[in-house]
């Protein structure tokens, strides 16, 4: 079991469904605020460690669907700025645990770092279109 740090936005779905798998697998989660935060480059950056600039976004953010904001035409520092002044710009969730920092809910990453129920997130179903939102795909707790 670990202590997640888990800053995502309280208005998203898929950030709720994240936390309940998180929870499921036996993890305690410290949820925060993403739009909250007051983040500085400093401590946005740490977030995306090696991956390119234009994987840090939210493709689905308002301000990159109307083509305002490219991520793929975007530096380090701009991104980050962007990021700071817009949070829904950030792949979210941002999540923090035993001393490792990473952006987004990968099911793979996360059940090789921390564990993680095992099966499908309804996230990579959706990735393949094939989650009917139906049903869930975490064990209800017992008791």
């Amino acid at each position: 079991m670990a202590e997640v740090i888990f800053y995502g936005l309280a208005d998203c779905p898929a950030n709720v469904r994240q936390k309940q798998q998180l929870v499921a697998a036996g993890h305690r989660i410290d949820a925060r605020d993403l739009a909250a935060q007051g983040w500085t480059r400093a401590t946005l950056r740490p977030f995306f460690g090696d991956r390119p600039v234009d994987e840090w976004f939210n493709r689905r953010a308002p301000a990159v669907k109307s083509g305002a904001v490219d991520p793929d035409a975007l530096g380090e520092e701009a991104a980050l700025d962007a990021m700071i002044a817009d949070a829904t710009l950030i792949r979210r969730p941002l999540l923090e645990a035993e001393g490792r920092r990473e952006a987004g809910f990968d099911p793979n990453l996360l059940n090789a770092w921390i564990g993680l129920v095992p099966g499908e997130s309804c996230d990579s179903k959706h990735a393949r279109g094939q989650c009917d939102h139906g049903h869930h795909h975490f064990p209800a707790r017992a008791g």
